[in-house]
Parts: structure tokens; sequence; C-alpha cells
């Protein structure tokens, strides 16, 4: 089979690899889609912390099972081969301080599916644990559906947020999770959400996912302050502007992935006067299993998030187009056999 590897730092490779082989309670998967992520690119650039190369992307997956491994019915789950599937990709200790106080998603041994040292889906087939997959309605678009792991993140993020009825939020980005931050609010409680983000076609999708104040800047709002600020970016001087925004007792929320070693300056005084709350979110906790089924109950726009798919001989191709900003949420599709524009 084929796959996409990154092979140190900086490089990738398309390799044929030996299908890989379901072991003990695990899941032989034939990968549909896989969304790009920023995180992809920080993991390429050596940006993310504790990845082992050499390593095959691609944590936002689904696919249909092809093989089920030993065990993996022998209790609660009731798999068949021909089910389709979409992953978590986190996968955790189960024994350290965090993973038995209820924080699984701050394990010190946390490991992502194409992030951190396990192969993820940017390959024809992948293998899974049993109990990090989720299987699908019948009806449900299998392509699309990849997009359950990111709403997954964004659940989780609004799980650590106040969800106050009648906040007004602002979100900074209007990529994959400033899109789902944004359509998550109103269910959140929001009386208003307002978006920023530098590139016009991104807030026209926006536009189309029901978000009605677009700005390319916050200056242009109309107003100064918001109860809730998100930064879905990881860009520093949004984070840095962000935070000038947040009203007293107010939230600003952490949730793009920065490089690493990337230093914010901010107002301490203006945290402590204004009993300001700055929250961290990390990948997903207790957040899957809702995603599956908000996602499928039609609480997002899917269909006008996903604009582009590729092959896999095309994926450097895509990453560049990712990294330029250009097309909506990009695809690659391991076993199609032309890249398309889905939506123009």
């Amino acid at each position: 089979m084929r796959a996409v590897v990154f092979t140190s730092e900086g490089e990738l490779a398309l390799e044929e690899r030996p299908q890989p082989k379901p072991g003990h309670k695990e899941i032989l998967i034939e990968t549909a889609a896989v969304g790009l992520c920023g995180t992809d690119t920080h993991v390429l650039d050596g940006e993310f912390e504790g990845t082992v190369f050499p390593l095959v992307p691609g944590h936002e997956a689904s696919g249909t099972i092809v093989e089920l491994g030993e065990g993996v019915n022998d209790g609660v789950f009731d798999f068949a081969v021909g089910d389709h599937v979409v992953v978590n990709p986190s996968t955790t200790c189960g024994e350290c301080e965090f993973c038995l106080n209820g924080h699984q998603n701050l394990c010190r041994f946390w490991n992502g599916l194409g992030v951190v040292a396990s192969d993820g889906a940017a390959q024809q087939f992948f293998t899974a644990p049993a109990s990090n997959v989720y299987k699908l309605k019948p009806v449900t678009d299998l392509f699309e559906a990849a997009l359950i792991e990111p709403l997954a993140c964004a659940i989780r993020g609004w799980d650590v947020l106040p969800r106050r009825m009648g906040d007004h939020v602002l979100v900074y980005g209007s990529g994959t999770m400033g899109l789902l931050m944004a359509q998550l609010a109103t269910r959140a409680g929001a009386a208003s959400v307002t978006i920023v983000d530098l590139n016009e076609d991104r807030l026209n999708t926006a536009a189309e996912c029901g978000i009605e104040l677009r700005y390319t800047s916050a200056d242009d709002a109309d107003r100064e302050k918001w109860d809730v600020v998100i930064d879905c970016t990881g860009n520093i001087r949004a984070i840095e502007d962000g935070l000038t925004r947040v009203k007293p007792a107010g939230f600003f929320q952490d949730f793009g992935v920065a490089p690493a070693d990337k230093k914010a300056e901010f107002s301490p005084f203006r945290v402590y006067r204004d009993e300001i709350s700055i929250v961290g979110t990390m990948a997903v906790l207790n957040s899957f299993g809702r995603a599956v089924e908000m996602f499928e109950a039609g609480a997002v726009n899917a269909t006008a998030m996903i604009s582009h798919s590729f092959v896999l001989d095309d994926y450097e191709q895509a990453l560049d187009q990712f990294r330029r900003g250009e097309g909506r949420k990009l695809q690659i599709r391991p076993n199609d056999d032309q890249s398309r524009v889905l939506i123009a």
C-alpha cells in the first residue's frame, strides 16, 4: 500500500509499505478521508512537542472497517467489516496522575495518531485501537465525517468556557477550527458571534456557515470588548490583539496551536485588575462521542467547509496550498484516483 511519510523534520516522501495487520483489540480501516490541519504543518516543521520521525501524518480520519483484530468484540463493542467509522486519534497511558484524575488529554505520555509517535491515516489503510473507533450511521457522508475529529476538539474547547447565556463571542480565524467554534457559539448560548480573519475568502465561508458579523480587523466591529475571545490561529499577533479585547470578568481561550517556542506579550495588570481568565484547551476529553452525535444531527455546515480533495501523490501540493491559506478544509483521500475541487 501507499503512504505519505514525514521522514524527518521538513522532509516528506511517498512510500510503498506493507498493509498493516490489526493487533489485539485493534481495527484495520481503509481510509476514506483525512483532513489537513495546522498541527500537520507544526509536526512536519518540528514544532510539535514529542514528535518521533519517521511518521505517517493524518489525525482527522474517516474510513471503512476491513478487518477486526482478535478480541475486538469480546466486550462492549459490536463492530463489523464494512462499518463506516471515524477515529479519535488520542491515546493515553491510563496510569499517570492526569489519566487517573480525569484529565486524560493532559497525559504525560499522550500520543496522537499521526502527531507524536504512532502512524496516522495519510495512507491507504491504518490501524486504530477499537476503543478509539466510533461507528457512523450508514447515511452519514463518509468524507465529510472526517470533520468530526476537529469538531470533538471544538466541543472540548467549549467545555472549558463558561457558556453563559447572552455572552458576546469574538473568534480569531475563519479556518476550520474558527468556523467550528463560531458555529457552536450560539448553541453555547452566545447573544452574538463575531469572526475576524485577514482572508476575505475565509470570511465568505463564515457567511455560508451562518456567521453574520465578519471583519478583517476587530477594530471594524460594532463593539470594543467581548465576554469571550477565542484565538483559533496560533498567530502571536492575533493572540496579543485578542487579549486586549476581553471584557472585565471575561475569558480568553488559547485554542490555536502556536509553535512551542513562541512567546506572547500581555498586560498582567489588566488580567489582575479585570479578573480575566485565560484558558487553554488540548485535543479531546470525553467529547468524541458527542461530536459524532452533533455532527450527525447537523450541528455544523460540513458541506460548506470542505473545498478540495487530493490524492496521496499530491500531498505536498495540498500542504503548500494549506500554508498559503487557499481554499477551505483540504482533504487527502488515499484511495481516490484523482484530486478534485469541490467548491470553487
